[in-house]
């Protein structure tokens, strides 16, 4: 078999690794040494092992009863981001906000959005994330992905069907390990400028001091997710230790002990609630991971 030389965990909780700080144990939590050792790693499972990657877990909901299989952590390891022949070629462990910043100081313009987005570039590559106007995928030129035996593929961005919130991979199991962005030359004060006042922006309207997941349903269109469910009532309901913020009610968050069972009844209630009383079916934008343990959805409705 071959060496791996990162760190395996073993029932390792996964609220410690989520922006809500909820979720239970991971059968299997690797950090890898770097990408050759993540090759490495992925050579060594088992081909039926369920393999999930994880950045700052900013877009995630863990459910109580944990994750069968093994969750690889890429934040703070996949971290390379340089220039590459004009493009910036950025690591998927990178985080956004680290993202905006570089490519302001390189006097390039158009990724000053990435610094409104929470995550991970790996994250934002996976669900085409955007903010303020701006989408992930309108900046990438190609992405190298890794595949569950260990194997790296470049691949050109038109190999990709990008959508709101969504991207179409021509193959389903392969993950992002880095990518290519090309942007236009700018201002490096102006970039500055503008990065900070989308963080003051964003300051101003989400609830930063609570832990939560980002918005928690995509904005249907020609509406705001927050708009409806604030117009059914619903800014500042609680199940257990989950409330819709009264900040902006597209966020759910953990006002202390909540359990992620508490959050996803509670996304139940919104969609349910915002159904009957706006007729719209609200779609989630958090992606859920893990099994049930402390009942079933109709338990506690």
């Amino acid at each position: 078999m071959t060496q791996h030389t990162g760190k395996l965990l073993l029932n390792e909780p996964m609220a410690r690794y989520t922006s809500w700080r909820v979720g239970g144990r991971a059968d299997q939590f690797y950090i890898p040494a770097g990408l050759d050792d993540l090759r490495a790693f992925l050579k060594s499972l088992d081909a039926t092992q369920p393999i999930y990657f994880v950045g700052l877990g900013s877009n995630l909901l863990v459910r109580d009863g944990g994750v069968r299989g093994t969750v690889v952590l890429i934040h703070n390891v996949l971290t390379e981001l340089k220039m590459d022949g004009g493009l910036v070629y950025a690591e998927a462990g990178v985080t956004c906000a680290k993202l905006a910043k570089f490519c302001a100081k390189e006097a390039l313009f158009g990724a000053e959005f990435f610094a409104g987005i929470p995550g991970t570039l790996g994250g934002a590559l996976a669900m085409n994330a955007g903010c303020y106007g701006s989408e992930t995928w309108n900046v990438v030129r190609r992405v190298t992905t890794i595949n569950r035996q260990g194997e790296l593929n470049t691949r050109d961005a038109g190999e990709f069907v990008p959508s709101y919130r969504h991207i179409d991979k021509p193959v389903a199991d392969e993950w992002f390990v880095a990518a290519w962005l090309g942007l236009a030359d700018g201002d490096a004060h102006e970039s500055a400028r503008k990065i900070k006042e989308l963080l003051a922006k964003r300051l101003n309207a989400q609830p930063l001091n609570l832990p939560s997941a980002g918005s928690t349903f995509r904005n249907p269109t020609g509406d705001y997710a927050a708009r409806l469910i604030e117009a059914s009532g619903l800014k500042g309901y609680i199940i257990g230790g989950a409330q819709v913020s009264e900040k902006h009610a597209n966020f759910i968050v953990n006002v202390g002990g909540a359990t992620a069972l508490d959050i996803e009844l509670l996304i139940k209630h919104i969609r349910d609630t915002v159904l009957a009383k706006q007729g719209v079916a609200l779609q989630q934008e958090i992606k859920m991971l893990g099994e049930l343990s402390l009942g079933t959805l109709e338990v506690r409705q």
